[in-house]
């Protein structure tokens, strides 16, 4: 068995906006409602998300510039350099597709880690899904089933630790060692009953794990 593992929700929780948003809100207006209908549980998540990224209507060239707009946490690289450093393997889980994550990850110069995603590929001006229906890991709902690969990395690592910030990060956090909850994540985490450590950044959490004596301040 190996060490230690972190894994990380990538929208709202690396980054500081959602993707969706951004394309709802500089290309998508009718997304809006679609979005209501989606929190309003009428609509499956990878189905709303499939709507979204297909509504662009862009050059790959102008996408790509968007997606490099998008904010991340700033101490993001310097926290997995450490957990890199220091005998842990660092890995983003994420319910939106790997077509933006490659993006961001290379102009932070983040590196060594591996992508749990859907499959994204840009086509006709638009962001399309692959998604694999016979895959180990795919979900009806989000396309890949978070749960099953936080048990999956559980069978390799002696600890596995998780963090997230909205719903489909509820259903892996039951199975990681320990969670990092941030914004809606805590709530539905205490409605659940399952533990998590409160946090805004990723500074606090490196500071938590030093308290602990997993990472060497």
């Amino acid at each position: 068995m190996k060490n230690w593992a972190f894994v990380s929700d990538f929208d709202g929780t690396i980054s500081n906006q959602d993707f969706y948003c951004l394309v709802i809100e500089k290309y998508f207006p009718a997304g809006r409602d679609l979005f209501k209908k989606w929190k309003a549980q009428e609509l499956l998540d990878i189905d709303f998300l499939k709507t979204v990224f297909s509504s662009i209507h862009q050059s790959e060239e102008q996408i790509i510039k968007d997606i490099l707009s998008l904010p991340i946490d700033d101490y993001v690289p310097t926290f997995i350099r450490k957990v890199q450093e220091q005998n842990g393997d660092f890995f983003v889980l994420s319910a939106g597709t790997d077509y933006y994550i490659y993006h961001l990850l290379e102009k932070h110069e983040i590196t060594n880690v591996k992508i749990f995603s859907n499959e994204g590929f840009f086509r006709e001006k638009n962001i399309h899904l692959n998604i694999d229906e016979t895959h180990r890991h795919y979900s009806k709902r989000y396309g890949i089933d978070k749960s099953k690969v936080i048990k999956e990395l559980k069978k390799e690592y002696d600890t596995v630790y998780f963090i997230g910030d909205s719903e489909p990060d509820s259903h892996p956090a039951q199975y990681a060692d320990l969670t990092f909850a941030k914004n809606g994540l805590q709530e539905l985490l205490k409605e659940k009953n399952i533990p998590f450590v409160p946090v805004e950044t990723f500074k606090e959490v490196e500071a938590y794990l030093i308290s602990k004596g997993v990472l060497n301040s």
